[in-house]
This record gives structure tokens, sequence and C-alpha cells, in this order.
């Protein structure tokens, strides 16, 4: 790893909406952006939106640059990723290996483990938009994390540094919580849009003006009896 007083080299794979928010947070800690890996014009303008300059590489050279890699894409994409990768011989002993799935542990990494590497689950619970705005509701927001003993520290220490609140969440238990996060989320967003849609249906022109206080006075309040 790198010598700068615990500053890591970071390395993303994936320029979704979440990759370079992540990023962005660890590199407001001080960490330096090594490479981010995307081929879509759409992951390339949110590179440059939220971290200028930083350098857009293959995915192999993001894995020989950095320290720490964030694997920021689909669940179903980091097994067969990370195992080519194991075969390729890239993973490096040492090197920190975290994904931001959050139905999957730290078992899907085991082809990194088996090379040296450490593996890291850390999942933050917000809904992201890709933009700068992803960067404020981290801070106080949970992320949920799953790794070995010995090493959950370092997991909940690049929690804290995105201003979230870790969360240990065992392996076994990662697709409870998955569920519980997608049942919040979906089902919220649906009740907003029916609620949004009957009230432009009797003409109301600023329908969330309305609910948004309604609603976050019942969540707030279903929250407290919880």
């Amino acid at each position: 790893m790198t010598s700068r007083a615990g500053r890591l080299d970071l390395g993303v794979i994936g320029a979704g909406r979440v990759g370079p928010v992540v990023a962005a947070g660890l590199a407001n800690a001080g960490h330096r952006i090594a490479g981010i890996a995307t081929t879509s014009q759409d992951g390339r303008d949110r590179v440059e939106a939220l971290l200028g300059a930083a350098p857009v590489l293959t995915i192999p050279e993001v894995i020989a640059a950095a320290d720490l890699v964030v694997l920021a894409i689909p669940g179903e994409e980091i097994g067969p990723l990370v195992a080519g990768l194991a075969e390729a011989g890239l993973w490096r002993a040492g090197q920190l290996v975290a994904h931001t799935a959050p139905a999957l542990g730290t078992d899907i990494l085991r082809p990194a483990l088996e090379r040296g590497a450490i593996p890291l689950a850390i999942h933050p619970a917000i809904v992201f938009t890709g933009t700068s705005l992803d960067l404020a509701r981290l801070r106080g927001a949970t992320c949920a994390v799953t790794a070995p003993a010995p090493v959950l520290p370092i997991a909940q220490a690049l929690v804290v540094e995105l201003g979230a609140e870790p969360l240990i969440v065992e392996e076994a238990s990662r697709p409870a919580y998955a569920e519980a996060i997608e049942t919040a989320t979906a089902f919220s967003a649906s009740i907003v849009r029916q609620s949004v849609e009957l009230l432009r249906g009797i003409g109301v022109e600023e329908p969330s003006h309305v609910i948004a206080p309604l609603i976050r006075a019942t969540v707030d309040e279903a929250l407290g009896r919880a």
C-alpha cells in the first residue's frame, strides 16, 4: 500500500451513479484517484463532473495502479469479473477490494482473496443520483459493511471517511438487508408517484408541495413507532 499516512491510491471500476460519487467522497478524505474504468460516454461525463481530470483507464490499468479497488458495478457482474482478473493474475497481495452491491458479502470476492487481496463489502444506503447531491446524502447515511473480522475496521474506517455510519451486516444476512432496502425504496417511490398523479388529476399544479411535508411527517412517525 501507499506510504502516505493511511492515504490510498483509489481505483474504481464502473462509472454509473455510484462509482464516481464514492470516489469523490474518498478523494475528499484525502485519497488519490488513480483511475476510473468506464467505456460509456455517460460514465466519462460523470467522471468529469465529479472528479475533474481523474484518469479514465482500462480495468487492468486500474487494478495495477490502485491500493483500493472499488467495484461499483451490478452484483451479477462482480463474480465473473473478479474470477477473470484472478485467472489473469492481476490481484495483488494486500490490495483492498471492495464492492457496493447490497445483496452480496465478501464470498463473491474469494478469487481475489485467494490471490492475497483483502475483501470488503460496503453498501451506502442512499438513493444515488450520480451527482454531487449524493455527497451530502452520504453524510449521516448508513453503509452496510461486511468483511472478515481482522479487516472489518478497514471497511468501517472507509465508511466514516465518506461521512456515513457503518452498520455491520453478516454475510448470511446480506440478502435480507438488500430486500429491506429494495422494499423501502420501491414502495416509497410507488406511493409518491401515485399520490402525485392523483393530485395532478384534480388540477393541483405543484403536488410535491402538498405531499412532501406529509410524507416526511408520516415516515418520521412510523420510524418513531418502529
